[in-house]
């Protein structure tokens, strides 16, 4: 590692170390950081900008409240200090510390083998995905800039400049002359362009550059996706990293009369729509997997769209190896969907195989004959088909230590079609937060693209009648979804409606559609909400998921009726 690191009074070049920690991995979070480091010191680097929280990965949630966790992740944080010694580059990086004033979300300035400054959040985010009044305290004071080899650096943390809480201005008026932000920012659609706003808007309002570093990685429902830049003090973009992507970047900055411009950094191509939505997903996937140590995972290859855009996630985030296919027929899969779900498979080179459900399906029945007689068939020997295959792919499961990928799209999860202890088993959901028509967009551009990272094969991989059939769960003969809902376009709108807008029967009524149906999705979404909360966990992509984003009681008897 070099030993003439001090930068010319006019130049700093700070290295962004866009990374993927795991929460709770301590020690190989820090080990992250320490490669890091030494790659940015090949470099060239001044200074390493690590993320939000990254020696203990974010969000931490209730570890925190363990004092023993927190101990370690400051020991850890002292042991890279001292790493500093060499002469190489400092350091900013997050981590939680315990000091008389509380618990808080912080970060430590690292140089010359000590921590030379600490930091804390003032703002702390208590919404959607966040939680963060339940186990942090917020600062006690405005932080003031830090003084980094003759450099004046601000440090506030993600979202102290996401409202006019005032940080970014206190500390240009404190003699800030760089504002350096540690983010973890979840995705969702649309979200790179959320927070290009919302920077240009704390740069108008301190006449300052600032530098915003996000953490990339999967984390339970939430995807990080990286996608670090600066703002210029002129409201331009001086650099733009990759999207979905891990990368250590070396930026220059030159000091420009009075301030600082960024004459070095990548302006990488930020991905749109399907493909944004379509690698998030997969890098949930992957990381849900990984990090929770599963060598594979199964899927119950139905011959529909759902299931193959789960395989072929599955696929391009694992491996063709790392996927078995199940087909479980039964009396009513028809010729054509074991043809298609065959011809998926191969298309995915995974492995397929084919499980009969006629005989456990049929005991069941014989076990209820005596206290089902009397009574109609009807969904509840539909249930027991889907829950029989549930039972299958949990045995398979359990049998080789496969996480079951379970299947189940937003609509389906909205209004309740779905089979708690059936198609609803399984460890992970990649589409659980995409609707219907969403998943169909995403088949259609995956079959037209190779996404970058993908392990799986380019070309066409979920097959043209997958897509053009109309859906059904062929659960009973010649059945199919729009028996008993709106078509899929109507009923998404509708949901999108209720669920992330939060809008009145009325505001939906006026938008086209009828008041009878929007009356019927309103209170399927509102039965359902027991099911949802024992579904898996699953990607989140829209501004609302199930789960963090959004809790409704499961009692409750309120009805808009409009």
């Amino acid at each position: 590692m070099s030993t003439n690191m001090s930068p010319p009074p006019d130049v700093l070049r700070i290295a962004v170390a866009q990374l993927n920690p795991t929460v709770g991995d301590i020690a190989g979070n820090l080990a992250k950081a320490r490669e890091a480091r030494a790659e940015a010191a090949r470099h060239g680097a001044n200074l390493v900008l690590f993320t939000e929280l990254f020696i203990a990965g974010y969000p931490p949630e209730d570890l925190v409240l363990k004092p023993a966790f927190v101990a370690a992740c400051e020991r850890a944080v002292h042991e890279f200090a001292a790493d500093t010694a060499d002469g190489g580059p400092g350091v900013i990086i997050g981590t939680p510390l315990k000091r008389q004033s509380g618990l808080h979300n912080s970060v430590m300035v690292l140089d010359g083998g000590k921590a030379i400054a600490e930091r804390y959040k003032l703002d702390l985010p208590n919404y959607g995905e966040f939680d963060e009044k339940r186990v942090f305290q917020a600062g006690p004071d405005m932080p003031g800039p830090v003084s980094f080899r003759g450099v004046r650096l601000g440090i506030p943390i993600c979202e102290d400049i996401w409202h006019d809480v005032g940080v970014c201005e206190t500390l240009a008026e404190s003699g800030a002359e760089i504002l350096l932000v540690p983010n973890s920012s979840p995705y969702y659609r649309g979200k790179v362009d959320v927070r290009h706003q919302v920077v240009i808007r704390q740069v108008i309002e301190s006449e300052l550059p600032i530098l915003y570093a996000n953490q990339l990685g999967g984390q339970d429902e939430l995807v990080f996706d990286g996608a670090s830049f600066a703002i210029a003090a002129d409201k331009s973009l001086a650099f733009q990293m990759s999207q979905f992507e891990e990368a250590v970047v070396v930026t220059t900055w030159k000091r420009d009369g009075d301030g600082w411009a960024c004459t070095d950094g990548p302006m990488s191509r930020i991905p749109e729509k399907e493909e944004a939505d379509y690698r998030a997903c997969m890098l949930g996937l992957r990381d849900y997997v990984n990090k929770n140590g599963f060598r594979n995972v199964v899927i119950g290859l139905s011959g529909g769209i759902d299931s193959a855009i789960c395989a072929a996630l599955a696929v391009d985030a694992l491996g063709e190896e790392r996927l078995r296919s199940v087909m479980l027929p039964y009396k009513y899969t028809s010729t054509e969907s074991l043809a298609d779900a065959e011809a998926c498979a191969r298309a995915l080179g995974c492995r397929y195989d084919i499980v009969p459900i006629a005989e456990p399906v049929e005991g069941f029945n014989h076990a209820l004959t005596q206290i089902f007689e009397g009574t109609d068939t009807g969904i509840t020997e539909e249930n027991l088909q889907s829950r029989a295959r549930g039972t299958i792919l949990m045995a398979i499961s359990n049998k080789f230590g496969s996480m079951v990928v379970t299947t189940g799209n937003k609509s389906e999860m909205s209004v309740g079609y779905a089979t708690l202890y059936g198609d609803m088993n399984g460890g992970f959901n990649p589409i659980k937060d995409l609707y219907k028509m969403q998943v169909y967009a995403l088949a259609r551009w995956r079959n037209a693209h190779m996404p970058p990272g993908a392990l799986g094969p380019s070309g066409e991989v979920i097959p043209q009648n997958i897509i053009d059939k109309a859906p059904s769960a062929e659960l009973r003969p010649d059945q199919t979804d729009q028996d008993s809902l709106p078509p899929y376009p109507q009923l998404d709108d509708i949901l999108e409606c209720l669920v992330e807008n939060e809008m009145g029967v009325d505001e939906i009524v006026a938008r086209g559609h009828d008041r009878e149906i929007v009356h019927k999705i309103e209170h399927l979404l509102y039965v359902a909400e027991y099911k949802r909360r024992q579904a898996a966990p699953g990607v989140k992509i829209t501004k609302k998921n199930f789960g963090r984003d959004r809790r409704y009681p499961i009692t409750n008897r309120f009805r808009d009726r409009s």
